[in-house]
């Protein structure tokens, strides 16, 4: 029979003894998350549960305020300078005016007494900028391919034309001109043209008997105005663009329609005429300008819009001659 051997005091606590093991530290319920797949968002550092961290896509842009939208914005570019421009009319010319009355071209043209003379100075001032602006068009290149690539830094501007030469640049304004130089192409041949309606109707007068005046102060100054802008300010340049074209397709058909009846007759000047759909040709080149202005910044369409006064401003200089 085995004996029983007795187990010390000190030896039999140490079997009791409760193992020795830590227990595991309390899990972390939080980690840094960064946008690492976003390389043009702004890095952010979030803490976020480690349940949460699997399948989580942060927005950069969630957390900001939402950015204010400019009348007419939704509809397009060319929505905004319209609702620009319609604001600097008086309330006789449009609904939407603000402007009071203080020219005498700004009045109803059912009150203007114009005269043969001062319409053919009108005429003559209108071809001179019609003839810059539309020389301006003319003589810009087309993109090689049709694509064009500019990006601008703090440092230096880098102009890539498929597939022609590279030029690299520290000087933004040469890069942006180039820029614009490519894209103006596209306004060519639109349909909205006047330089050679004009020349048939001073033609016409001409025959008629009338001395063709030269182009006068108004006239001079907005046509070299706007050779400064094709030079360094495409965003100033459109503006002017949209404002002498789209104004003489409304506003200037009726003045021109009211004159006609006071002084000539009711004959229709070939300047008041367009070939083909007018509605589908506007349509067609508020289309190439909505493309134009979404490579904008906020900042260059606020630019734009801004030129809208002084547009304003050339074209009632011109405006005011039929009434000399």
């Amino acid at each position: 029979m085995a004996s029983l051997t007795p187990i010390s005091h000190s030896h039999s606590h140490s079997l009791l003894k409760r193992p020795n093991v830590r227990p595991p530290p309390p899990p972390s319920f939080f980690s840094s998350f960064i946008l690492k797949d976003f390389p043009y968002s702004k890095t952010l550092s979030l803490k976020l549960p480690k349940m949460l961290t699997r399948n989580v896509v942060v927005s950069a842009t969630t957390a900001e305020k939402p950015r204010k939208r400019y009348p007419g914005e939704a509809k397009g570019f060319v929505e905004e300078m319209r609702f620009v421009a319609m604001k600097l009319h008086t309330k006789e010319q449009a609904k939407e005016g603000e402007k009071e009355v203080k020219q005498p071209e700004e009045r109803p043209v059912q009150r203007w007494e114009p005269s043969v003379d001062g319409y053919l100075k009108f005429l003559v001032d209108s071809k001179l900028v019609y003839d810059t602006l539309e020389g301006i068009i003319d003589k810009a290149p087309f993109p090689s391919c049709g694509v064009t690539v500019v990006l601008l830094s703090a440092k230096s501007s880098f102009f890539f034309r498929f597939p022609a030469s590279v030029v690299w640049s520290n000087e933004k304004n040469k890069v942006i001109s180039l820029m614009w130089s490519a894209s103006d192409a596209e306004f060519r041949d639109t349909g909205l043209e006047r330089s050679e309606k004009l020349a048939k109707d001073l033609q016409w007068f001409k025959e008629q008997g009338y001395t063709i005046p030269e182009p006068s102060s108004p006239g001079v100054t907005y046509a070299e105005y706007l050779k400064e802008l094709s030079e360094k300010d495409p965003q100033a340049f459109i503006c002017h663009f949209y404002n002498i074209y789209f104004a003489h397709s409304a506003g200037g058909r009726m003045i021109g329609k009211k004159v006609a009846e006071k002084i000539l007759d009711k004959k229709e000047l070939e300047f008041y005429k367009w070939d083909g759909d007018l509605s589908q040709l506007l349509q067609n080149v508020r289309d190439k300008l909505n493309k134009v202005a979404e490579s904008w910044t906020r900042e260059e369409k606020n630019h734009c819009l801004e030129e809208t006064e002084k547009s304003f401003k050339y074209s009632g200089d011109i405006l005011r001659l039929i009434l000399s």
